[in-house]
């Protein structure tokens, strides 16, 4: 199963969080603000099929997203939960840690903003267009 939107960078985007990262909705972000990757999505949690939602909502499902710009990549594995709710309507959040919200895409995360590829940052800190893709596989 495979899901993909877009969105854009910002001149805010600092990539500095150790536990998060996050695509939203929003159109602007200030420095704090410092798990946003992407902003301006065309689409949020509230999107995703339902289908895919059913089976993300199992903790034997493997997540994997790749995230990419024009001129980087990078790809994040993580796990779906029974307690995902997965019905934000701006935000879409991937999680180091196991916490779970309207936000959250998918736990147990092996990477959060701080490890992604720098130059996928660089990329978006110059507000190019980032395109995200889910890719949900039963284990």
């Amino acid at each position: 199963m495979e899901y993909a939107l877009t969105a854009k960078g910002h001149y805010n985007v600092t990539s500095k969080h150790r536990t998060t990262f996050e695509v939203t909705q929003d159109i602007d972000i200030g420095l704090r603000a410092d798990c946003i990757v992407g902003l301006a999505s065309n689409a949020s949690l509230k999107d995703i099929p339902p289908t895919m939602k059913e089976t993300i909502r199992n903790e034997n499902v493997k997540i994997k997203i790749i995230l990419e710009t024009e001129n980087a990549t990078d790809t994040i594995t993580g796990y779906g939960h029974p307690a995902l709710t997965l019905d934000h309507p701006t935000d879409i959040v991937c999680r180091k840690s196991d916490y779970t919200c309207s936000r959250t895409l998918m736990i147990g995360a092996d990477k959060a903003a701080v490890d992604l590829n720098s130059d996928l940052i660089d990329d978006l800190r110059s507000g190019k267009t980032l395109q995200v893709t889910i890719i949900v596989k039963t284990r």
